[in-house]
């Protein structure tokens, strides 16, 4: 199988909502990465376009996250989820997260880059 990630993943089990106002979605975070996340696809889930905000709390704290995203794949009641843009402060809590989990400080450095790379050409071409 040709495997074409490029950012590690860890698992997640978390609650999260998707935004597309005015509309509101529950869901479950699957597993994160620095470019996105896999979730649940939520019941009733009928969104209009493919961009959104995930926005979710870190387990026993007040830190919230939140992402634009675009739902790049829906398949069998699963959304995989593209980030667009996060701020910094919540690519530094996901940032620590990832790299807590990993145990690999300099791999995520390396997908951090590359995180930042990407993200600046896609500016740059719009």
């Amino acid at each position: 199988m040709n495997e074409r990630r490029k950012f590690s993943r860890i698992l997640f089990d978390t609650r999260a909502n998707l935004d597309q106002p005015p509309q509101s979605w529950v869901t479950r975070i699957l597993d994160l990465s620095l470019n996105g996340a896999l979730v649940e696809e939520p019941r009733n889930f009928a969104p209009l376009g493919d961009r959104l905000t995930l926005s979710f709390t870190l387990p026993e704290s007040d830190i919230e996250l939140q992402m634009e995203a675009e739902i790049i794949h829906r398949k069998l009641g699963l959304l995989g989820l593209k980030c667009l843009h996060i701020d910094v402060e919540s690519i530094s809590h996901l940032r620590r997260m990832l790299e807590l989990n990993l145990g690999d400080a300099n791999l995520l450095y390396r997908e951090l880059e590359r995180f930042i790379e990407e993200h600046e050409q896609a500016a740059d071409n719009s």
